[in-house]
């Protein structure tokens, strides 16, 4: 089965899912025909992307450069964040870089992030419903009582309601450190409010990607690079699947459930994100995700 590349997208007559297909998304459900969770029934089933391909014959096409490049605010047909009835959740110091950055922001916990490391049991966290998620081309935001934000470009998994990984998307857990550093009970002050998370440009439904695959981030600042950085999946240190299996643990998802994993780029101590910023994450075979700092 050939890889699925699935989108959601606000059209004139309300939000919609439809499928890349050459330089075409093909409509293959709207929100109106499936009560708004049209992903949510897709992840029942055992291979969404063979289900995908069976509903795409005759499907009402748009053109996909034009949806891509609009922005979120546009009256114009644009892409959505890829999630109906889905909560988001996310995986912490899962990265050797990751854990190097939290033990040096948390003055006294210098431990608890060492051993999270290379325990048994891995950090999860709950980061927010659909309301809190902004898609391609949408905001971000950055807390007004932190001093120290940065983005987090992630790999998602997008998981079945069974607790099979059906599909990736590229993610970005704004994070704020500062409060974070201050005391890690703070961590989801820290990590939950509006505008914290995005998701985009859309769901790779299909093979896992490589352990070569790169994820690189790229800050514009004002027209100029602010920041850069690139690591590879070779360097995650829990399997998604692993990570998937404790997130399931006495816990359940009817609806499926999208798990960030970590990041391995932290910028350095002296970076903090700024009104204006714009965030550029880009997953080889997965996607390019941009989001713009909120003022």
């Amino acid at each position: 089965m050939a890889n699925v590349l699935l989108a959601r997208c606000a059209l004139s007559s309300g939000p919609a899912w439809g499928v890349l297909a050459d330089d075409r998304i093909e409509i293959v459900a709207t929100d109106a025909g499936t009560n708004g969770g049209f992903l949510a029934s897709l992840l029942q089933l055992p291979h969404p992307a063979r289900a995908l391909a069976e509903r795409r014959r005759g499907a009402p096409t748009l053109k996909a450069a034009e949806i891509m490049a609009a922005p979120s605010s546009a009256a114009a047909p644009h892409l959505l964040p890829p999630l109906d009835l889905q909560e988001v959740w996310a995986a912490g110091v899962t990265y050797e870089r990751s854990r190097v950055a939290r033990m040096e922001e948390t003055a006294g916990a210098e431990t608890f992030y060492d051993k999270v490391y290379t325990a048994e049991r891995p950090e999860l966290f709950f980061k927010g419903a659909a309301s809190r998620v902004s898609g391609h081309n949408g905001p971000i935001r950055i807390r007004r009582d932190a001093s120290w934000n940065v983005p987090e470009p992630e790999i998602a998994v997008l998981v079945g309601a069974h607790g099979e990984i059906a599909g990736y998307t590229v993610g970005n857990d704004v994070s704020s450190r500062d409060i974070e550093g201050e005391n890690p009970l703070y961590l989801p002050q820290a990590k939950v409010y509006d505008g914290s998370c995005a998701l985009g440009p859309g769901i790779l439904l299909g093979d896992v990607p490589s352990a070569e695959t790169a994820i690189r981030l790229e800050i514009a600042r004002a027209g100029k690079v602010a920041f850069a950085g690139e690591t590879t999946l070779a360097q995650l240190k829990r399997k998604p699947t692993e990570l998937v299996g404790f997130l399931f643990r006495d816990q359940s998802f009817p609806n499926g459930v999208f798990l960030m994993t970590g990041t391995g780029i932290v910028p350095a101590g002296d970076f903090t994100l700024a009104p204006g910023d714009e965030i550029r994450i880009e997953i080889t075979g997965v996607g390019r995700l941009v989001n713009t700092v909120s003022a």
